[in-house]
C-alpha cells in the first residue's frame, strides 16, 4: 500500500479550509460550539460528505454523527474513528476537525481501493469535547460510552443564560440512555494534532501515544489580614500574597524535581482587596497538576499540601484548598498503540512514542474499549488559537498512516 504518494495534499487542505468556513471568525479562527448554528450547518455539511462517499448515515440522540461502512463478516461489532466538531471560542481549523477528515479521507480510500471491509468501520464527527460553551466536557463520547446520560445536564446553563437541555432539544435532539450508550464498539481510533511543539522540535511526523495524562486541579485560598502598606512592619504582617507565593514556588519546583513528565501550573490567581497600597488580605490560586501515572500524582498532592500545612500553622494563617476535577491517567490499548508504531516504522516516517499532556476523546473510550491515539505535529506548538496550523504534509502522513491502520483491523 503506498498511500502516501496516491493521497492528494491539495485535497486534504481544501477539505480542511471547507469544514473551517463554518464559524469562521474575522481573524482566521472558529467558533463552533455545541448546538449553536455554526454547529448544526458543520454536522449536517459532514452528513452529505458521508452520503456522498457511499455511507450509513446516521445522528444518535445527542448529536454525535456517524457514517457506516458495513462489513460483510457477520459480527455486531464496529471499528469506530473520528474527533470531535466542536471548537473553543476563536479556536483553531485543526483541532478535532482534522481527526475527523482524516477518517473520511481514509474511509473513502479503503473503499475505493479495497471495496467493502471485513469488519464495519464507521467515522464520527463527535458532537462536543472542548466544554466551551457548557460546564460539561466530552459530552459526545461520554454519552456513547455511558459516562454520561440526560440527567448529567439538567441544570446546565451557558453564558446566555440557554440551558444545556433546551439548546438540544432545538436541535431536534432527544437523547435516551438506550440510544445513545453503544455496546458494539470494538476499538476506537483517533488521529489529532499535538497541540504541543515536541513533534516539530524533535523533527518527527508522527506521534504513536501511549497514555494520556491524569488532571487534578484545586483551588487554594490563603487566607491573612488586611493592613497598611506604609506603617505595618514586615514581622508584624499576615501576607496572604507573601504565602501564597511561597506556596506557589514551593509546588513548582517539586514538580521539576519529582518526576521530568509531572507539571504543575497556576494559572489564575486573585488578590483581595487587590489594591496596590494594602496588604492583600486573601489570595486564591489555581493549581493544575498532571502526570500519566497516578501514584506520581499522589505522592505529589500528598507532599505539597502536607508543605502548605505546615507553612500556614508557621505563618498563623488559614490555608484551605478543595479540589474539582480529577481525572484518571489512561493507557491507550498496549496491541493497538504496538500495531500503529509497526505501521509508522514500516513506512519509514520520523516518529515517537509519546505521551498526551491534553486531554482527548480517546482518554474516555480508553475506559471502555481498546484505543489508540496518533498525533501530527502542531507549527510551534500553537493550539486553541487562530494561529493554530500543521503542514499539508504532516497531515497527509497522518492519513497514510490511518489508512494501514484501518486496512490491518477491518481487512
Amino acid at each position: 500500500m503506498k498511500t502516501s504518494n496516491e493521497i492528494d495534499t491539495k485535497e486534504v487542505g481544501k477539505w480542511m479550509e471547507w469544514l473551517a468556513t463554518f464559524g469562521a471568525t474575522e481573524n482566521g479562527g472558529v467558533t463552533r460550539l455545541l448546538y449553536d448554528e455554526n454547529w448544526r450547518l458543520a454536522q449536517h455539511a459532514l452528513l452529505q460528505k458521508m452520503n456522498e462517499i457511499g455511507l450509513n448515515t446516521y445522528f444518535d440522540g445527542v448529536g454525535n454523527l456517524f457514517g457506516r461502512l458495513e462489513g460483510s463478516l457477520e459480527s455486531e461489532n464496529t471499528i469506530l474513528t473520528g474527533s470531535h466538531i466542536d471548537t473553543v471560542i476563536d479556536g483553531g481549523k485543526y483541532d478535532g476537525a482534522y481527526g475527523i477528515i482524516a477518517s473520511l479521507l481514509a474511509l473513502d480510500y479503503l473503499k475505493r481501493h479495497y471495496g467493502i471491509p471485513k469488519k464495519t468501520i464507521e467515522v464520527v464527527s463527535l458532537c462536543e469535547e472542548e466544554g466551551s460553551r457548557f460546564p460539561l466536557a466530552f459530552w459526545g463520547s461520554g454519552s456513547i460510552t455511558g459516562k454520561y446520560t440526560k440527567e448529567d445536564c439538567i441544570g446546565l446553563y451557558d453564558a446566555n443564560n440557554m440551558s444545556f437541555s433546551h439548546a438540544m432539544s432545538s436541535m431536534g435532539l432527544q437523547p435516551d440512555r438506550e440510544e445513545v450508550k453503544r455496546a458494539d464498539i470494538d476499538c476506537f481510533i483517533e488521529i489529532h494534532i499535538e497541540q504541543g511543539a515536541v513533534l516539530e522540535k524533535e523533527q518527527e511526523s508522527i506521534g504513536v501515544v501511549s497514555h494520556i495524562v491524569g488532571q487534578r486541579r484545586f483551588t487554594v485560598k490563603v487566607t491573612g489580614e488586611s493592613n497598611h502598606a506604609g506603617t505595618t512592619p514586615m514581622y508584624y504582617r499576615k501576607d496572604s500574597m507573601h504565602l501564597a507565593a511561597e506556596l506557589i514556588t514551593y509546588a513548582i519546583n517539586q514538580a521539576k524535581e519529582i518526576d521530568s513528565q509531572l507539571v504543575a501550573t497556576v494559572g489564575k490567581i486573585v488578590a483581595a482587596p487587590n489594591v496596590p497600597n494594602v496588604i492583600a488580605k486573601e489570595v486564591t490560586f489555581s493549581l493544575d497538576v498532571r502526570h500519566h501515572q497516578e501514584e506520581v500524582l499522589d505522592y505529589f498532592c500528598k507532599k505539597i499540601f502536607a508543605y502548605f500545612k505546615q507553612k500556614s500553622i508557621e505563618a498563623s494563617m488559614n490555608v484551605e484548598w478543595e479540589q474539582w476535577m480529577n481525572v484518571k491517567a489512561v493507557a491507550m490499548d498496549a496491541e493497538l498503540t504496538e500495531l500503529a508504531h509497526t505501521i509508522v516504522q514500516e513506512m519509514n516516517i520520523p516518529n515517537r512514542k509519546m505521551i498526551s499532556g491534553a486531554g482527548h476523546d480517546a482518554q474516555v473510550f480508553g475506559t471502555y474499549c481498546p484505543s489508540a491515539l496518533l498525533f501530527v505535529p502542531s507549527v510551534s506548538g500553537v493550539s486553541h488559537s487562530p494561529k493554530e496550523h500543521t503542514n499539508l504534509e504532516d497531515l497527509k502522513k497522518g492519513i497514510s498512516v490511518l489508512i494501514q491502520l484501518l486496512h490491518r483491523l477491518a481487512y
